[in-house]
């Protein structure tokens, strides 16, 4: 018997496929980087294989960067169109928009 996440996570990644590959990026961030994360981040833009995400401030941005090659891992379990890096950003102004 196989756990009701993989099934999800399935269904997930299906779903994800069917959009184009920028919406698709921008989407699976949330999931991929995890709530915690998600709500101090905002994946702005993918364009040639390359996800920007705007980060708060230069300590947020030391951190994910340690972690990217992990996320461009599983960002690749989703996405239909590889992501080849992560870009982290600090944010000019305001705390950076949900999606």
């Amino acid at each position: 018997m196989q756990p009701a996440s993989a099934g999800l996570e399935k269904i997930v990644a299906a779903s994800l496929r069917h959009l184009p590959p920028a919406e698709a990026a921008l989407s699976a961030w949330p999931m991929v980087c995890g709530s915690a994360v998600a709500e101090r981040t905002c994946a702005e833009s993918f364009t040639g294989g390359i996800l920007r995400v705007t980060v708060a401030d230069a300590g947020w941005k030391r951190e994910l960067q340690a972690l990217a090659p992990r996320y461009v891992a599983a960002m690749n379990r989703y996405v239909a169109q590889p992501v080849n890096r992560i870009e982290f950003v600090i944010q000019a102004g305001p705390p950076p928009a949900k999606r």
